[in-house]
């Protein structure tokens, strides 16, 4: 098996997967010291073709195939897709439309996270061999086992993904994976902009001081990881920027007192840096930190109402056959126990139908939870 490193077999591979009603898609790639994933390996398969292209090749245009990501007029199907889509999305190649094999299987039945492995047992009734998963991608050249593994990933898919689709449409929940597919390829979900960095992160204090810290060292470490291209928390954990926030220091030797910093932090360049870049934004901290909100002070969610709620919620799972993660959380019950108009997912769209008018009801004893023999039932109480 010989992978495609030119320009001229990548485009002939492309051409013909071009007039595939769907193709399937799978990388490789390492970023255990790396803030950046290094594409390592694509495989791509229609029902009729499959190959593996080399992204490591000297000189090869990947464009022909990013190309074939771009058109919408293909269904790109993958299995957990997020980490593909996010190095696709970097190479400007957002896969629309995309079908996401892992959605599915949750919402046919197949449970919480069903691996590909898993998948593959149950729908094609085939054993994977998955000696070359941990595997070093990079080297070369690759021996026939990791590139027979490797197009494993796409080939078994482009028979599944049939099998899953018409499962989905017989029970009427194709439009439930495809709204997950629209958040799945939302740009704003792989954005890197180092400013934008603090907001995935959660501040526990409100005071400009505080805040203005927080921020400053949020997008001091997303910048620092992509300049040197090593990982967020080989430049600070994100309990060190809650530390750091508190403490405000700006003498560089002050970060050696901080329980969360690495040892020796303050004598280094990172630190001085770091230091250096406090310093500037608490001279005015009013001018550099954002307008928040402190959240409403509400009261615990009450643990017994949690507690039906997770009963109903795994009974509407049960019985629907779909994964409870894929309906709500326990954060999400917590919300809904304390507010019935709680701004979550599990109360809009096709959840709220299955899953979020019972349990507005429950809440309100309109409904109630009986057991009949081993499974949990939702009865209507008469007024």
């Amino acid at each position: 098996m010989t992978p495609i490193t030119t320009n001229d077999a990548l485009i002939e591979f492309c051409e013909r997967l071009a007039k595939a009603p769907f193709i399937t898609v799978d990388t490789e790639f390492m970023r255990e010291t790396t803030y950046w994933p290094k594409l390592c390996l694509i495989q791509a398969a229609s029902p009729t073709d499959a190959a593996i292209i080399d992204p490591l090749a000297e000189d090869l245009d990947l464009e022909p195939f990013l190309d074939l990501l771009r058109d919408e007029s293909i269904i790109k199907v993958f299995h957990a897709a997020r980490q593909d889509v996010e190095i696709f999305n970097r190479l400007g190649a957002m896969p629309k439309p995309m079908f996401d094999s892992q959605v599915a299987a949750m919402a046919a039945g197949f449970g919480d996270q069903v691996s590909y492995e898993q998948l593959v047992r149950q729908m094609l009734r085939q054993e994977l061999d998955k000696g070359s998963r941990f595997t070093d991608w990079a080297r070369r050249p690759l021996s026939d086992a990791q590139l027979v593994y490797a197009l494993g990933d796409v080939t078994h898919l482009a028979a599944l993904y049939p099998k899953l689709l018409d499962r989905l449409q017989k029970e009427g929940r194709l439009d439930w994976v495809m709204s997950e597919m629209a958040a799945l390829t939302d740009p704003a979900l792989y954005d890197t902009t180092p400013e934008n960095a603090w907001k995935r992160l959660k501040p526990k204090k409100f005071s400009a001081k505080y805040l203005a810290a927080f921020v400053a060292t949020a997008v001091w470490r997303e910048r620092a990881a992509q300049e040197r291209d090593q990982p967020r928390g080989r430049i600070l954990k994100d309990e060190a920027i809650d530390e750091v926030a508190t403490q405000a220091p700006t003498d560089p030797e002050a970060f050696n007192r901080l329980r969360s910093v690495p040892k020796g932090f303050g004598g280094s360049r990172l630190g001085i840096e770091l230091a250096a870049e406090l310093k500037r934004v608490l001279a005015d901290p009013e001018a550099h930190a954002p307008k928040l909100e402190r959240p409403a002070h509400s009261q615990p969610a009450p643990p017994s109402v949690v507690e039906l709620l997770k009963v109903l919620l795994k009974a509407k799972s049960d019985n629907a056959g779909v994964a409870t993660k894929l309906i709500a959380n326990v954060a999400d019950l917590e919300k809904i126990a304390n507010d019935d108009n709680a701004d979550v997912e599990a109360m809009k769209g096709w959840r709220r139908q299955l899953f979020g008018e019972d349990a507005l009801k429950l809440k309100k004893g309109e409904i109630a939870l009986v057991l009949n023999g081993s499974r949990v039932e939702v009865v209507e109480i008469e007024g």
